[in-house]
């Protein structure tokens, strides 16, 4: 007889400040370290599941022995998915992050962020700062994405089905609505998030980490030396690869196993 299935880690929510329910989960206890938990951040038209989950994100850091806290980011996965640009902006997306934080019990995380997810992070840590110790962000650059877009163009798409000229929203889109994506929460996703800032207090140590044929975190290099950051370059991986990466697992896991000083406290 096989051996019956790991049962799944069940779905918990928490509540955002606005009533938005943020689905997330915890995976691990952590035991025998004394490092926080690590929080992953998403990018946009995906969930925890695929990003963290299915590219062996979670497997990766429980065997670093670190508890890993995913969630879904409102408009995406199991979370609710308001249709209304305001409900994005970046510090209402970085409020859901401290959410599920209190909702856990979590006073402090370390975090890794994928694309999008890292404006996310760059939203709570512009409201609660001391809530992060070490943050990896990977596959984004100063350059928010969507600002580069004609919205009325990522519009005809979502709300009409009508092609771009544009790859980059071609490549970004249509998997997510295959796969039967919410089309006005992503719309309003993609309205609310458009130009939001990178920014990061200069205090909290970050790694980024960018695939060598990504495009998406243009000006990356400069961007690391002005923060005084480390870069690490995955060669021959493009935007989506670059996730699967087993050297950005390794360059993650490395950067946040590294203890924080009493000053930086």
């Amino acid at each position: 007889m096989s051996e019956a299935a790991a049962p799944r880690t069940p779905t918990l929510y928490a509540e955002s400040p606005d009533g938005v329910l943020i689905a997330y989960r915890v995976h691990g206890d952590g035991a025998g370290t004394s490092l926080p938990p690590v929080l992953l951040v998403h990018g946009f038209a995906s969930d925890s599941r695929v990003t963290w989950e299915g590219t062996g994100w979670v497997q990766a850091l429980q065997g670093a022995g670190r508890s890993v806290i995913t969630l879904d980011l409102r408009g995406h996965g199991d979370s609710d998915k308001p249709t209304d640009a305001d409900s994005y902006a970046p510090e209402r997306l970085g409020a859901d992050l401290l959410a599920v934080l209190d909702s856990a019990g979590v006073d402090r995380v370390d975090l890794v962020g994928y694309s999008m997810g890292n404006r996310v992070i760059s939203g709570m840590t512009e409201l609660a700062p001391e809530r992060a110790r070490r943050i990896v962000i990977g596959g984004a650059g100063p350059r928010e994405l969507f600002a580069t877009w004609d919205l009325d163009d990522a519009r005809a798409v979502l709300l009409r089905d009508e092609r771009s000229h544009n790859p980059l929203i071609e490549q970004v889109l249509r998997p997510a609505l295959a796969a039967g994506a919410d089309r006005q929460a992503l719309l309003a996703c993609i309205e609310g998030v458009a130009g939001a800032p990178l920014l990061i207090p200069g205090d909290i140590p970050t790694l980024f980490v960018a695939g060598e044929q990504d495009p998406v975190p243009a000006g990356v290099q400069e961007l690391a030396l002005e923060w005084d950051s480390d870069l690490v370059t995955i060669p021959g991986r493009d935007h989506v690869s670059t996730l699967t990466a087993r050297a950005f697992k390794d360059a993650a896991i490395a950067f946040l196993a590294t203890e924080t000083s009493a000053s930086d406290d």
